[in-house]
């Protein structure tokens, strides 16, 4: 496996520049857009990283993944979604078009901006430092690192500058699609958004996914089974952004993507598996990332579809 790894991100580093690092965040400018890792956890506890695998970095979108299975655990599918669809789009993910045409005026899914911000609302828990406490802790028994934590540049860099986040908060609680104080979940939601991980932190998430909740390191039930079923079949189908039909083609694993250039994706019943690479297509996924993850699908026969 590390031979195959090695050789794979040695492969697709040309890739990266093909891409181009996230700007409309300022912190996120600062990454380097030639850097591209690659970890991989698999059920029995064993880890393989090749390249910048170790590279702390903001997993942003990818967050989304654990405030959905936040919610599930504290408060089942059927509140959930009430509020939050299951579909795909044909959008970008923090587009306010659609979510304005559509009547109900509900999210389409929870890994798009409004589906996550959303699902923030609805935790809970009676103050902001309560949800994002319970967010981390999550974070934290998901990847098996207690030492995970929010990256308060970024944080900042993304409060800022969020404007577009802001619109879609108010238009939903304009149409009483979301209930609470709109800034007081904004917070909560690039707060989320800046926690920082490694792609071997989120290999073992992806692990944790594809052992029904159990963290193969630890040995933890972290989540229900059931609430990894779902969230694995939502990676499948909204995971990658827009680009989400294509990564399940040519990829065939459940996944998610983030704007700070990681991509977090499951093997059921076998392995976790991570890559990171700031330099971005023009969907907001890692260019490098996606070459890697196509490889190993194509050579190595890891898909699940």
């Amino acid at each position: 496996m590390q031979d195959i790894l090695d050789n794979i991100v040695e492969a697709c580093r040309p890739y990266c520049s093909t891409g181009h690092v996230a700007t409309y965040i300022p912190e996120l400018s600062k990454g380097d857009p030639t850097a591209l890792g690659i970890s991989v956890a698999d059920i029995k506890g064993n880890i393989y990283s090749s390249g910048d695998a170790d590279h702390a970095f903001t997993i942003q979108s990818i967050s989304k993944v654990i405030t959905l299975c936040l919610a599930l655990t504290e408060l089942g599918e059927d509140i959930v979604f009430s509020k939050i669809g299951f579909e795909a789009v044909a959008d970008p993910f923090n587009s306010i078009m659609r979510l304005e045409m559509d009547n109900p005026h509900r999210p389409h899914n929870p890994f798009i901006n409004s589906g996550s911000i959303v699902t923030v609302s609805l935790l809970p828990y009676s103050d902001p430092e309560e949800k994002i406490e319970a967010i981390v802790d999550l974070a934290r028994e998901m990847a098996g690192n207690n030492i995970i934590s929010i990256n308060n540049d970024v944080y900042f860099s993304e409060k800022f500058t969020g404007d577009r986040n802001r619109a879609l908060a108010y238009f939903l609680k304009s149409n009483s699609s979301m209930d609470g104080d709109v800034e007081e979940i904004l917070d909560v939601y690039f707060k989320h958004c800046s926690i920082e991980m490694t792609a071997r932190d989120l290999s073992v998430m992806g692990a944790t996914l594809a052992a029904d909740g159990i963290n193969p390191m630890t040995g933890r039930e972290v989540i229900s089974a059931d609430v990894a079923r779902v969230v694995r079949a939502l990676m499948v189908t909204c995971g990658t952004y827009d680009g989400s039909g294509e990564f399940a083609v040519r990829v065939g694993l459940p996944a998610k993507s983030g704007v700070g250039g990681g991509i977090m994706s499951t093997l059921p019943g076998r392995m976790g598996i991570a890559t990171y690479g700031p330099a971005l297509d023009f969907r907001g996924n890692s260019a490098g990332g996606i070459k890697v993850m196509e490889m190993l699908s194509e050579e190595e026969g890891i898909r699940l579809l």
